[in-house]
């Protein structure tokens, strides 16, 4: 099946525009080059993205190849974007040191539910273009899977920093996982596309679709990796650490883990999550080095960000919030309630998703991380309320016991 079709589109050429494109908050640019040439030519291009629904909710880093997307829509071209409901059942392996579950296709159909709504909050969803690599992928016989496998060695696969780490571990390596980049470069053959957008971690997926593109005679695309945020706890912002800020974050919630984000982080969000110009984040990092307090600088970044996801009204109320609770020790306005008498603290916290796991509460403890408001830090996993309370979990949640 053809995917692609020539479009006339009125193509922005702008020098300033392309070369920030180009550079902000990209990690790498292969061939640069002839990607400039691309995009001054006037000639519209496919840029391909492919999502796998491995979670129900985009997070801010996983945004920022969407923010990227966005400029190269806003210049006229076309966005492909490629639902991998057959990839996610697989698992990309890019940035895993141990071998991925496959996923059903019911949870796969569950996190596909919302994506669209939310990728609609970065680009113009109705200027994309949407497939779904099943209806491709799933038909390939065993003849051409065979024929595709050519443009590879086992060299290449195994040579990989995770894969080979967890061959030094006697780990497992499966199959399934080195089929993978295989079948991602699949994909640009099938859509014709001229570049491909993503994750610094995907460089050999990306690079996958030049070769099997070469192997199919047809012109090989640019590549454009995107840099790695760090989540709340300073290391890469993943939904299996729990250190992520999602885009659909309640406006309270957005705004007070982006307040909990280190200072030395402050000027790369900038950059890679909001729309500021380069220019005045400039100004912002020198204001800080010649001294000025970070949190008046991560107050911004938080209302940006909000007001980009919510509105500039969320975002006041936000903050708001926050300088209540936190300068002035308040109680938010409005809070979850849980009836007296309970018998499992972390169930009910579970069921309201105030916390995603019994094993969340028992660390929270460890950390001694909840406490009664204006009262006692809470050291028993087992402890219940015996009467009336207001429980902190953490810096930004509460429950009031009733």
């Amino acid at each position: 099946m053809l995917y692609w079709k020539i479009r006339m589109a009125n193509i922005d050429t702008n020098g300033d525009k392309i070369e920030e494109l180009l550079s902000r908050g990209v990690e790498d640019c292969f061939v640069k080059d002839d990607l400039k040439k691309e995009l001054l030519s006037g000639r519209q291009l496919r840029i391909k993205f492919g999502i796998d629904p491995t979670g129900p909710k985009i997070h801010i880093g996983r945004a920022i190849p969407l923010r990227k997307l966005r400029q190269f829509q806003l210049l006229g071209h076309q966005i492909v974007l490629i639902i991998g409901d057959f990839t996610a059942q697989i698992g990309d392996p890019s940035d895993k040191l141990a071998k991925r579950p496959m996923l059903t296709r019911e949870v796969i159909e569950e996190n596909m539910r919302d994506y669209k709504a939310q990728i609609g909050k970065i680009i113009d969803i109705d200027k994309v273009e949407f497939v779904y690599n099943s209806d491709w992928l799933r038909p390939l016989g065993f003849q051409e899977i065979c024929q595709l496998a050519e443009s590879f060695t086992v060299q290449q696969m195994i040579a990989r920093r995770n894969f080979s780490e967890r061959i030094e571990k006697g780990e497992e390596d499966s199959l399934r996982e080195l089929m993978y980049p295989i079948m991602q470069g699949y994909e640009s053959v099938e859509i014709n596309a001229d570049v491909e957008n993503g994750g610094f971690e995907q460089l050999f997926n990306l690079k996958a679709g030049r070769y099997i593109q070469k192997h199919y005679s047809k012109k090989e695309q640019n590549v454009l990796t995107i840099e790695m945020l760090e989540g709340t706890d300073g290391r890469k912002m993943s939904t299996s650490w729990g250190n992520i800020i999602t885009i659909v974050d309640e406006p309270n919630d957005m705004y007070g883990k982006i307040m909990s984000v280190r200072d030395d982080l402050i000027i790369k969000y900038f950059i890679l999550t909001t729309d500021l110009s380069l220019l005045e984040i400039t100004q912002i990092e020198k204001a800080i080095k010649d001294g000025e307090n970070p949190k008046v600088h991560k107050m911004r970044l938080a209302r940006e960000i909000v007001t980009m996801y919510h509105s500039e009204k969320a975002a006041a109320k936000a903050e708001e919030q926050f300088e209540n609770i936190f300068a002035k020790g308040a109680l938010p306005e409005t809070m979850l309630e849980i009836k007296l008498p309970v018998l499992d603290v972390a169930a009910e916290l579970k069921t309201l998703k105030i916390i995603e796991s019994k094993s969340e509460w028992t660390r929270l403890i460890k950390e001694n991380a909840v406490s009664v408001h204006e009262g006692e830090d809470i050291s028993d996993a087992k402890w219940l309320p015996k009467e009336s309370c207001v429980l902190k979990i953490g810096k930004r949640r509460f429950v009031r016991f009733v």
